[in-house]
């Protein structure tokens, strides 16, 4: 860098039961699963923070107990956000104005409730979660949560406001864009379509078409880098590698 350059930053976010590590290692996970270290070679600072879902019922208690205040496990994990946006803001190679999110998993699901209320994220990338969250966590067919463990997704009366797609209506005029693998087994590619779909309406709109979009590819659970890496550059504004 050169002497008083700021650059661009992505906030790299692990899934369930992950460390920070598992974004930068490669070789965790197929696909892309370094893609805080690959992002850092096309010269954006990338900050790979470490969030609560670890320990398995250690935090959900955290949640059931958060509940009992008027809260959430995400009261605490967008308090967490906040400061990490007032740390990096303040750091000076980097420029504040380009922050943005990248989340995989249930660094997803961080990616629809913590940047939509956050105004210091840029932009956000939900990736192997975005979904019809409503029928995913209450429906009984093989793909929702009623029959396993994570029993800390339900949130009162979160099917009567908000799924996925009025969360991401709060992220405009910001961009926001989805990396959804075929074979993924969080959701179907009808479910993410659809529910992408008035994502893609209302941005239309305001004229803002070109600031959302969903990438599908041949994938599982796990980051793809492609249209997401060209994402980024563009809406952080920063020039993307002459050869990949």
């Amino acid at each position: 860098m050169q002497p008083g350059e700021r650059r661009p930053v992505v906030v790299c976010q692990h899934g369930l039961e992950n460390v920070p590590a598992e974004t930068i290692e490669p070789g965790k996970w197929v696909g892309a699963s370094d893609f805080a270290a690959r992002l850092a070679d096309r010269g954006f600072i990338t900050f790979a923070p470490h969030n609560l879902y670890r320990h398995g019922e250690r935090f959900r208690q955290l949640h059931r107990k958060a509940n009992t205040i008027g809260a959430s496990l995400y009261s605490l994990i967008t308090a967490q956000h906040e400061q990490w946006l007032t740390w990096l803001s303040s750091r000076p190679e980097v420029d504040a104005s380009r922050i943005g999110f990248y989340g995989i998993s249930y660094g997803g699901t961080t990616a629809m409730f913590v940047p939509p209320t956050v105004e210091g994220y840029a932009l956000s990338i939900c990736c192997a979660n975005f979904n019809q969250w409503t029928r995913m966590v209450a429906g009984t067919e093989a793909m929702g949560y009623m029959f396993t463990g994570q029993w800390e997704f339900p949130h009162f009366n979160m099917g009567g406001t908000f799924s996925h797609a009025e969360l991401a209506f709060l992220m405009i005029p910001r961009p926001f864009m989805v990396e959804r693998g075929q074979h993924d087994s969080v959701a179907l590619s009808s479910e993410v379509a659809s529910e992408f779909a008035k994502v893609q309406w209302l941005y239309d709109q305001f004229g803002l078409g070109d600031r959302t979009t969903l990438e599908v590819f041949s994938g599982g659970h796990c980051i793809n880098g492609e249209g997401t890496f060209d994402f980024l550059h563009r809406h952080l504004n920063w020039p993307a590698p002459l050869q990949q």
